[in-house]
């Protein structure tokens, strides 16, 4: 891990703890990173699914997708 000091706006902190529930600036920004990786590998996944590439949609998965969603 490593120290560094930052410049933060105080609004935009405060506007980012409300939307994901933190109190601390550390935690704010742990959280925040996790969000910005995470709707990243969404994204990637989305583009992914959209493609084509890499996906099993074999009868067998596709059945299988379908009984767990029910």
């Amino acid at each position: 891990m490593r120290r560094t000091s930052l410049e933060i706006d105080e609004e935009r902190l405060a506007r980012a703890q409300r939307a994901l529930g933190t109190t601390g600036i550390k935690e704010t920004i742990d959280r925040a990173l996790d969000e910005v990786v995470r709707a990243d590998l969404r994204r990637r996944l989305a583009k992914r699914v959209r493609s084509g590439k890499g996906i099993d949609r074999g009868d067998e998965v596709l059945e299988a997708s379908r009984r767990w969603q029910r």
